[in-house]
């Protein structure tokens, strides 16, 4: 037996949200409705200067594993922070979700990485990115025990960009196939892809069992033009592939089985930030119970479909709730 269903390695960050004017924008010269990495020294200025701001775990995915937490599953997240107040405060808020971390924090080096997140009257959201402690990830914080123990190792794409963080991922990838268990992958964003590209399509051929991506990404991996070219691609490689396409829903193919699946309708869009991260929660939650590739599917449309139904990256209500009526 497998106490865990997913164990996921991610960037651990604190997303620190502040309802913001856009006066507030302009004084602190922050960029309006894009993300932009700052330094440590900008990261302390503007967190100082953020009025009633309200702090959650973040990073893709942790938000992820909420997701699955959400539908009650079991799962364990690895991911590094500093001793810290904001390391503490990652750590109470990944507690919260009744998900395992444990990762041991660091006393040393950056600071934890947090993303201060300016929230205008008209829905924008500008996002300024420390990424900190998160990028110190190394293979010591890889609990051979813990990776062993899970049905499904889930890894961030962003991780790749760093050095020590890649050599992390390739011994917990180690861990998982000695144990028998499933390798799961998101290429995180287009850019990573493009850095990486080569090394990611190796690591498809060889070593990942679950694929997820968005259109842009899976056409990044591929070199091609449209989704239907990457799709097949992506077919030539045994594993399960989880392909996103926004309001046009997803596809979910396997060997010789194909699932074309609608969007979940939602009365209105409201903020689609963390709608890859929950799709992932959904389908790994249905694929760690037995579900069948269209059901783990319809599952991360559910999932989708609630955090961009209202601010924020995590679902709202208990998102086993709604599978429940599905």
């Amino acid at each position: 037996m497998k106490p865990f269903d997913v164990a996921a390695i991610g960037n651990a960050i604190v997303d620190v949200i502040a309802p913001i004017d856009d006066a507030f924008l302009l004084k602190h010269n922050i960029a309006k409705g894009v993300m932009t990495l700052i330094d440590e020294f900008r990261a302390l200025t503007l967190h100082e200067a953020f009025p009633q701001s309200r702090e959650i775990a973040g990073g893709s995915a942790a938000n992820t594993m909420a997701g699955v937490a959400s539908f009650g599953g079991t799962g364990l997240f690895v991911g590094r922070v500093k001793d810290d107040r904001l390391g503490e405060s990652f750590a109470v808020s990944m507690a919260k979700t009744g998900i395992d971390y444990s990762t041991k924090m660091a006393t040393s080096g950056a600071a934890t990485a947090c993303c201060l997140i300016a929230v205008t009257p008209d829905g924008q959201r500008s996002m300024n990115t420390y990424l900190g402690a998160s990028r110190e990830l190394d293979s010591s914080d890889i609990d051979e025990e813990k990776i062993a123990r899970a049905k499904v190792l889930y890894i961030e794409g962003y991780l790749w960009d760093a050095p020590d963080a890649k050599a992390a991922i390739t011994k917990a990838i180690a861990i998982a196939k000695r144990a028998g268990n499933k390798v799961a992958f998101t290429l995180s964003d287009p850019f990573c892809v493009g850095r990486w590209r080569e090394e990611f399509v190796n690591l498809w051929k060889n070593d990942i069992d679950i694929l997820f991506a968005n259109e842009e990404e899976a056409k990044a991996l591929f070199e091609v033009e449209h989704f239907d070219e990457a799709l097949q691609a992506a077919r030539q490689s045994p594993g399960i592939l989880a392909l996103t396409r926004s309001e046009k829903g997803c596809v979910v193919a396997s060997g010789n089985e194909l699932h074309v699946l609608d969007a979940e309708p939602i009365a209105k869009v409201v903020d689609t930030t963390g709608a890859g991260d929950q799709f992932a929660a959904g389908f790994l939650y249905g694929l760690t119970h037995g579900k069948r590739l269209d059901h783990c599917g319809r599952l991360g449309a559910i999932a989708a479909a609630e955090v961009i139904s209202h601010y924020g990256a995590r679902p709202e209500v208990a998102l086993a709730d709604l599978a429940a009526k599905f």
